[in-house]
């Protein structure tokens, strides 16, 4: 199946919306079980360990939500300003959202007691189920296809107050609780907290259970309110992402079960992404009602600048999120824990001279990859030359971080 130079825009935008959910979505169930600790000393401990795991990544993990919306808006500009202004109230309300639970966080740091530690966090654990709810009631709308073309065409409340928008907002906000509990288990299992482990390990399984619990009754809800996405579901290619979603939300029970907590962070990621790789499958061609991808598109000229600002801005994002990131796994980055790092161990002649070669090899191989993806997007016209087109600048973007993130992550294990 080839892929033309409309589609590459919205194929970003799902990688960007699933990270977004899997990342930032973790952030806000951290929100979720700050609200539902429950009482007492462990309660408090529930809580503080919340706070505190997400403290590197959590203003990070909104880039995705960011990256979103501005390559919606520039590629598809007819869409964006469609669901903009159709759906303005959840979006406004997802936006007030994430400023009150932004202000909470950093005011609980500020905090002088407990007293007042209480209403600073209501109010964050508020916000963060508010936000996943609102704007997950805006893909509800969009995949019921309740959000016609056109400034504000469609109602302003029916329009993401229906039963599928409704049943997708609980069940971001499930799924948030969900994946925040498996995060939340293998952090504490890192630091070797075995009663903070046992107590997000019990609430990963619970919400573990309902998450997939509703995600099944939601079906119904489908045949009901969204049939042609119910039909497109059951009898296209997204039946086989559904299918890989429940497997791996399985998997990710037993691991939880088993306290396989960094095996289990992956998978519930996968049962999640395949959720949304199925949505887009069974939706596609069709972004809104009456609108197909191709519609929606900008002009060509804009869409290969679209796609080389983000192939050349993922150079640069992605190795300094997978260094954070690998920061925050290795606990580098925890509250007063500063492990020393080991001797790096001498590397084989042959190992080393490879070593040493390859940085400038992978440099080169970039700069044609390059020069070959511009030259495939912009010359040609033919969809199998877009598809080389593509596969080149994935290739710029592989060999531009073999290249550079070996090099800083040596750098960090000298300091």
């Amino acid at each position: 199946m080839s892929v033309h130079l409309y589609e590459l825009p919205l194929i970003f935008v799902l990688i960007g919306l699933v990270l977004y959910v899997v990342l930032a979505g973790a952030d806000f169930g951290a929100g979720f079980w700050q609200l539902f600790a429950g009482r007492g000393p462990m309660a408090q401990r529930v809580r503080d360990h919340a706070h505190e795991s997400i403290a590197p990544v959590w203003e990070a993990n909104h880039v995705w939500l960011i990256f979103v919306i501005t390559v919606t808006w520039t590629a598809y500009p007819s869409a964006f300003g469609s669901i903009a202004s159709t759906l303005s109230i959840p979006l406004f309300i997802a936006a007030i959202g994430i400023i009150l639970r932004g202000a909470a966080y950093a005011l609980r740091a500020g905090a002088a007691s407990a007293s007042e530690e209480r209403p600073i966090d209501m109010v964050f654990a508020i916000s963060s189920i508010l936000t996943p709810f609102a704007l997950g009631t805006m893909v509800g709308a969009i995949a019921a296809r309740r959000v016609p073309v056109g400034n504000a065409a469609g109602h302003l409340l029916s329009s993401w107050t229906g039963a599928t928008s409704i049943l997708v907002g609980v069940l971001a906000v499930a799924t948030s609780a969900y994946l925040a509990a498996v995060f939340l288990a293998a952090d504490s299992a890192r630091v070797g907290d075995r009663e903070l482990e046992d107590a997000f390990r019990a609430r990963a399984l619970g919400a573990g259970v309902l998450a997939g619990a509703v995600a099944l009754a939601g079906v119904a809800v489908l045949h009901g309110d969204a049939h042609p996405l119910y039909h497109r579901l059951l009898h296209s290619d997204a039946l086989a992402a559904l299918v890989v979603s429940i497997l791996a939300g399985i998997v990710t029970l037993e691991l939880v079960r088993t306290r396989r907590f960094e095996a289990a962070r992956y998978t519930a990621a996968l049962a999640v992404a395949t959720v949304i790789a199925g949505w887009a499958l069974a939706q596609s061609p069709v972004l809104l009602a009456g609108l197909t991808v191709r519609q929606a598109a900008a002009p060509h000229d804009t869409l290969v600048v679209v796609v080389a600002a983000v192939l050349g801005g993922a150079l640069i994002l992605f190795p300094s999120l997978a260094l954070l990131f690998r920061l925050v796994l290795r606990g580098r980055l925890d509250h007063g824990h500063t492990p020393a790092s080991p001797a790096p161990a001498p590397a084989p002649a042959i190992g080393g001279l490879l070593s040493a070669s390859a940085p400038g090899l992978l440099g080169r191989a970039a700069g044609a990859c390059l020069i070959a993806g511009f030259g495939f997007l912009t010359i040609a016209e033919a969809g199998w030359a877009h598809a080389l087109g593509v596969i080149a600048l994935l290739g710029f973007i592989a060999c531009g971080l073999l290249a550079d993130v070996p090099a800083q992550l040596a750098r960090l294990g000298e300091d």
